[in-house]
């Protein structure tokens, strides 16, 4: 890799990284989950779809606004409030760890699916070890209370639906143009998420740390977010452009320790090697993007949203951001 992209790599992961920590100063300043979800959605649409109308793909999604609908829950609206709702609950830093697990899922999701390639000792041995690795960051660092165990299950079935949605787009929308795939299911979920947005408006205004965190996250953690990868998945493909899902946990780790004063511990260590290395060995050994998986990433997956361009990766370098 150049320069220019290992600098666009590392921005796209601290970018990614970064989402958990402007979620969490937002709830601490009141705001509701399904707010945050709105806003999110809404700001990166304005981001999204002017780009998709400049580069001339949105008419890829002519006839395809069923599945983009049903995509947008799916990978959009349903996991990112899990995740907002999972993070009132538990860490930044936890959260980023765990949406890591998606690529687990995607593994599983396999095994209820005709026509794709089975399972080998290695992607079983990884699913078991990421398993223990979301047992120990729950059970032993986090501390294994009630709340933490929803919270945390929250985030896990936030992971699941990005894989869902991952198999969903490789069926149901193959020559889509990434960005419009994008740009599309931003919008819709902007729409449907905003009258529980409107319905749980926060009782006083928000700080100016929430506003800007808010801000942040719309634009340039997801929206800006977007256009640096698929300008990485344009100039060195699909496979290294998905690093972004093992590096970005990194960066929430960093965010939440250092900003939040969250907890850091060897255990913490120890599960988030677990889960990359299971998730790594679920999807065969190898960069998920070559088996047409991107890892879903910090918030996701998105970051949290990386996830969301998942079986389109494998297209995007057709794309030009």
């Amino acid at each position: 890799m150049s320069r220019r992209s290992v600098l666009l790599l590392l921005t796209l992961s601290a970018f990614w990284g970064a989402s958990y920590l402007f979620i969490k100063v937002a709830l601490d300043d009141g705001v509701t989950p399904w707010a945050i979800v709105s806003i999110r959605t809404a700001l990166a649409a304005l981001v999204l779809v002017p780009l998709a109308a400049h580069l001339g793909v949105l008419g890829s999604l002519r006839g395809r606004f069923g599945p983009v609908v049903v995509l947008a829950f799916v990978q959009v609206a349903v996991p990112l409030t899990l995740i907002a709702l999972g993070e009132e609950r538990i860490s930044s830093s936890l959260t980023g760890i765990l949406v890591a697990s998606a690529p687990i899922f995607t593994f599983l999701l396999a095994f209820a699916l005709t026509g794709e390639q089975r399972a080998s000792a290695a992607s079983l041995a990884g699913v078991a070890i990421g398993v223990v690795g979301v047992g120990m960051l729950l059970g032993v660092d986090a501390g294994g209370g009630a709340e933490t165990l929803v919270g945390g299950m929250f985030v896990i079935l936030a992971a699941l639906g990005y894989a869902v949605a991952a198999w969903y787009l490789k069926r149901n929308l193959a020559g889509v143009e990434p960005v419009a795939t994008v740009a599309g299911t931003q919008a819709i979920a902007s729409v449907v998420t905003l009258p529980l947005g409107l319905l749980h408006v926060p009782e006083a205004a928000p700080g100016l740390a929430a506003v800007g965190s808010l801000l942040t996250l719309g634009v340039v953690c997801t929206g800006f977010a977007f256009v640096i990868f698929h300008s990485l998945v344009a100039s060195d493909g699909p496979a290294r452009a998905s690093l972004v899902g093992y590096i970005a946990p990194v960066f929430s780790i960093f965010y939440g320790v250092v900003l939040l004063d969250e907890s850091f511990t060897v255990f913490t260590v120890a599960g988030l090697v677990l889960i990359l290395g299971g998730s790594w060995l679920a999807a065969g050994g190898e960069l998920p993007a070559r088996r047409g998986d991107v890892a879903a990433a910090g918030e996701p997956h998105g970051g949290p949203d990386a996830a969301l361009l998942e079986g389109g990766a494998e297209r995007g370098d057709r794309v030009a951001a």
